[in-house]
């Protein structure tokens, strides 16, 4: 392919994802690192900065709104972090995450098709934010997990699986 196929390709693709689309949010809980000591200081400043890394913009600090004493949750208490891509911002990572991230992922054999809701959204989790190439190993004390959750424009399941192949978000072959 020559580099002006390729482009043609490109815009092709950001013209789809920003016309099927509507948002891309990516979180992370905190879970039991938050009941740590320091964790306001040391290690949330850490994840926040990676997520951000990560998504392109600064992410939103989600607080627990009442105490579960089954998850020793205190109300207030920092539960999880969230960002949610609009834009230019959500064509870029999804296609960092459909061509860079998902195959570094380890033992990736494509991502299940059940990972596709009735309302069309699909939700991928990684156990590790460290396949993202913006972050450095060496940098990152706290790795982390992350789930993302691609939400279409149009709320159908059949209708928004073919987008995702029509994109090259890569399915199991064998699952139905």
């Amino acid at each position: 392919m020559t580099t002006a196929q390729i482009a043609k390709q490109q815009n092709a693709t950001a013209d789809i994802v920003r016309r099927s689309f509507e948002k891309i949010v990516v979180t992370t809980g905190v879970g039991r690192a938050s009941s740590q000591s320091g964790f306001e200081e040391k290690v949330l400043p850490q994840i926040v900065r990676d997520l951000g890394f990560i998504a392109g913009q600064k992410a939103q600090v989600r607080r627990a709104k009442k105490s579960i004493a089954g998850f020793k949750s205190r109300a207030g208490q920092i539960v999880g972090l969230r960002t949610t891509l609009r834009g230019r911002a959500m064509i870029d990572f999804f296609e960092r995450l459909s061509t860079i991230v998902l195959p570094r992922v380890r033992d990736f054999t494509g991502i299940d098709p059940h990972a596709v809701d009735e309302g069309g959204v699909l939700n991928i989790g990684l156990k590790e934010h460290l396949v993202f190439p913006e972050i450095n190993p060496e940098e990152s004390t706290h790795v982390f997990s992350l789930a993302i959750g691609i939400v279409p424009k149009k709320k159908d399941r059949a209708v928004a699986l073919d987008l995702y192949r029509a994109l090259n978000i890569p399915f199991r072959k064998n699952a139905k």
